[in-house]
C-alpha cells in the first residue's frame, strides 16, 4: 500500500503515480523550449508496436506567435484555464503502419499514443511540471489547420505547465481542482473473465 498526494493504493506502487495528476491551475510562465523538448523526448521513447512509433506532436509556447491559434483550438471550457499554461500540444497518431507491414493499417496507433502522453505526464512530473490532457479540443479544425492528411488521427490535447494556487480559476474549476481519485482495481482487473459495467 502506497499513500502519496491524498490518494491511496491498494498494493506498494511507486509514489510517482500518486503524485502525477492533472491541474488546471497553472502560472502562464514563459518556459524555454528545451524543457518541453526535455519531456517530449522522453515521450517518444514510449514502447509501440513494431516500433511504429505512431505518436506525433504539434506544440506552441505562452507568448509565441503561435499561441492564440492553438488556445482556439481548445473547446471553450478548456480555453478558460489552459490560456495559462506554458505549453499546448496537440497529440496525432499515424493510423496506419510503415514498410514491414506494406502499409496496412496500425490497429494500435491510438494505443501506442496514448503511452507516449503516459511518458510525457510522468516525465512533467518527474521534471517540476504538470500536464493536463483533454479530450476537449476541436480535432477537425485541428486537421485543417495543421493539414494533417488522411491516415492520421488528432488523438488530444494537452496543456503543460507549473502549478498555481487555484485561486486563479473560475469559482467552477476551484471546486474540482484537486488530485482524482481512481475505481478500486476489482473493478478494472478481471482474473479469467470479462465483466461489463
Amino acid at each position: 500500500m502506497t499513500n502519496s498526494n491524498n490518494r491511496e493504493s491498494h498494493y506498494p506502487i511507486e509514489p510517482i503515480f500518486l503524485d502525477r495528476w492533472s491541474p488546471r491551475a497553472f502560472t502562464g510562465e514563459v518556459i524555454a523550449e528545451e524543457q518541453l523538448l526535455a519531456v517530449l523526448d522522453a515521450a517518444h521513447w514510449a514502447p509501440s508496436s513494431a516500433n511504429q512509433q505512431p505518436w506525433r506532436f504539434i506544440y506552441a509556447l505562452q507568448g509565441s506567435d503561435d499561441w492564440e491559434k492553438f488556445v482556439g483550438l481548445l473547446v471553450e471550457a478548456n480555453q478558460e484555464w489552459a490560456t495559462n499554461a506554458s505549453a499546448l500540444i496537440f497529440v496525432v497518431s499515424k493510423g496506419f503502419s510503415g514498410e514491414f507491414s506494406e502499409g496496412r493499417k496500425s490497429y494500435t496507433h491510438s494505443f501506442d499514443a496514448g503511452t507516449a502522453w503516459g511518458y510525457l505526464a510522468l516525465q512533467a512530473k518527474f521534471s517540476g511540471f504538470y500536464a493536463h490532457g483533454m479530450g476537449g479540443i476541436k480535432h477537425e479544425e485541428i486537421q485543417r489547420t495543421f493539414a494533417i492528411p488522411e491516415g492520421y488521427r488528432v488523438e488530444a490535447g494537452i496543456a503543460f505547465g507549473r502549478l498555481a494556487d487555484k485561486s486563479v480559476l473560475s469559482p467552477r474549476n476551484q471546486e474540482r481542482e484537486f488530485p482524482s481519485q481512481r475505481k478500486p482495481l476489482a473493478e478494472v482487473a478481471f482474473r479469467g473473465k470479462f465483466i461489463a459495467d
